[in-house]
Parts: C-alpha cells; sequence; structure tokens
C-alpha cells in the first residue's frame, strides 16, 4: 500500500513525500538520496504517515499537503485536530490517518 509521509528535518522543518516502503524512504532520506531538500537537512525522521488504497490517492494527498502552510503542516504531524478544524475550508477530521509509530506497532 502506499503511504503520504511528513519527515522532521534536522532544522525543524516538515517535508512531504510518498512512498510503498516507509522505512526505506526514511533511510533513503538520511543516506542523501532522498531529495535536494532533504541532502542538506540531514538527519530526518517520519513522523507522520497515511497509508493509501491507490497510489494515485497518495499521489493527490502528497499534493494537498505541499499546498498547506507550516503551521497546518506542524498541526497534522503533532496530532493537533483543533488547529486542523480551525484552520480548514470543509472542517473536516483527517481520516485513515496513523502516526509512525502507530505503523510500527502494527508490524511488531
Amino acid at each position: 500500500m502506499p503511504f503520504v509521509y511528513l519527515l522532521r528535518c534536522a532544522d525543524g522543518t516538515l517535508y512531504v513525500g510518498h512512498t510503498h516502503d516507509l522505512a526505506s524512504r526514511e533511510k533513503t532520506h538520511n543516506d542523501g538520496h532522498g531529495s535536494a531538500y532533504t541532502e542538506s537537512r540531514r538527519p530526518v525522521a517520519i513522523v507522520y504517515a497515511e497509508e493509501h488504497y491507490s497510489l494515485q490517492g497518495a499521489i493527490a494527498r502528497e499534493r494537498q499537503l505541499k499546498g498547506w502552510n507550516a503551521k497546518k503542516k506542524e498541526a497534522l504531524a503533532i496530532g493537533d485536530q483543533a488547529t486542523l478544524k480551525s484552520s480548514s475550508r470543509h472542517r473536516g477530521e483527517v481520516s485513515g490517518a496513523v502516526t509512525w509509530r502507530d505503523l510500527l506497532k502494527r508490524s511488531s
């Protein structure tokens, strides 16, 4: 299944991407081969991930998140539903969202 993820960079910024393998993608970023943006901001860590049913869905969500401001991305990363709701045009819940820790627990 494809995922959309947020990486926390060493400088505190957030990077949005998609992948089929979260652990491998995090390692690729930390090895300096993930993206030009994260290459100079290592180490990075996945702080949020969403599982999607299709690659097209994951890419669409990635584009959506890339359009968000830093405050809204941060709220998503830390699970601040109140800030997400107040900054959303639709004021809806984030559906299908799981944290990186939740995904690790599931695979154990």
